[in-house]
């Protein structure tokens, strides 16, 4: 086995907490911003909205559906980047960690964030992007783990 394909998986981990670094800071400042940070984006998404409306997409495909699908990639780095720290064996820990993540920023938004808006629901969206971003590594750590023996027992 060369020393490259041992180092692989190491490679991988530290370029995930490097990204995950990166990824806290952004989203603690997105989460904790006191207004909302899609405040200056609502007029053109509702005009783009109100366009594609008009040329016959339901209108069930609104504002708080683009919202909620937002917040659902929001989440989808948590549980990527949680199964390549953690490990596929404990995928499910990144779900939990996004679960806790987005509980602590909503609780965090309705106590100290009078201008924005806790919700239930972007704890699901949020919950949701993590899982889905759990299951997306499961699939890339397979797909490449059968490509590189080294991946494969990480």
């Amino acid at each position: 086995m060369s020393t490259d394909s041992r180092r692989s998986p190491d490679a991988l981990r530290r370029g995930a907490l490097v990204l995950s670094i990166a990824y806290l800071v952004a989203l603690a400042l997105i989460a904790f911003w006191p207004t909302p940070v899609d405040r200056g984006a609502h007029r053109p998404i509702t005009t783009v909205l109100t366009h594609l409306h008009a040329h016959g997409v339901p209108t069930w495909f609104n504002y708080g559906l683009v919202e909620f699908t937002a917040n659902i990639a929001l989440f989808v780095p948590v549980g990527l980047l949680g199964v390549v720290l953690l490990g596929s064996a404990r995928w499910w820990m990144a779900v939990l960690v996004g679960f806790a993540a987005s509980s602590v920023i909503e609780l965090g938004q309705l106590i100290f964030l009078p201008s924005r808006y806790a919700t239930i629901m972007d704890v699901i969206a949020n919950t949701s992007g993590a899982l889905l971003g759990a299951l997306l590594a499961l699939v890339l750590l397979a797909a490449i783990g059968s490509r590189s023996p080294a991946l494969a027992r990480a």
